[in-house]
């Protein structure tokens, strides 16, 4: 149990330090083209960034998915990369389909990666806002 926990700890920090240094990419590349984003027609360029910032957090959060199917890979707990993607994922979005299931001598790393879910997308959920809270602030305050 408790090298479950500590799995599954150190796969939720190192989740959320990716989140968080996808975040401060997202924000260089914000800053890099803070003259466009600030020109006008604004809707269009705040679609564009919405559209891209969600392409990123995609990809931040398939990082993390593939990290907890690259344990359960390394620990022999499924045979195939696509059993182990599809459990972590199926965990991760906390679907828990319930078609596939760790045995039990490594069933808490199934709520662990759920919860890691849970905070991933929470976490990047305010990311997302705040992208566009900051543009849209900076772009109002243009306009007046």
């Amino acid at each position: 149990m408790i090298v479950q926990l500590a799995l599954g700890t150190v796969l939720i920090v190192v989740s959320t330090f990716i989140a968080g240094a996808g975040f401060l990419v997202m924000e260089a590349g914000m800053s890099r083209f803070q003259a466009w984003l600030l020109r006008p027609p604004h809707p269009q360029k705040v679609l564009v960034l919405l559209c891209a910032s969600v392409i990123w957090i995609l990809l931040i959060v398939t990082v993390a998915v593939w990290l907890w199917a690259a344990l359960f890979l390394f620990l022999g707990i499924f045979q195939t990369l696509e059993q182990s993607i599809y459990f972590a994922l199926v965990s991760f979005t906390t679907l828990g389909f319930g078609d596939i299931l760790l045995p039990p001598e490594w069933r808490l790393l199934s709520g662990l990666a759920s919860i890691n879910g849970l905070l991933m997308i929470g976490l990047q959920t305010a990311m997302l806002i705040e992208v566009v809270r900051r543009v849209r602030t900076i772009q109002s305050k243009q306009d007046d």
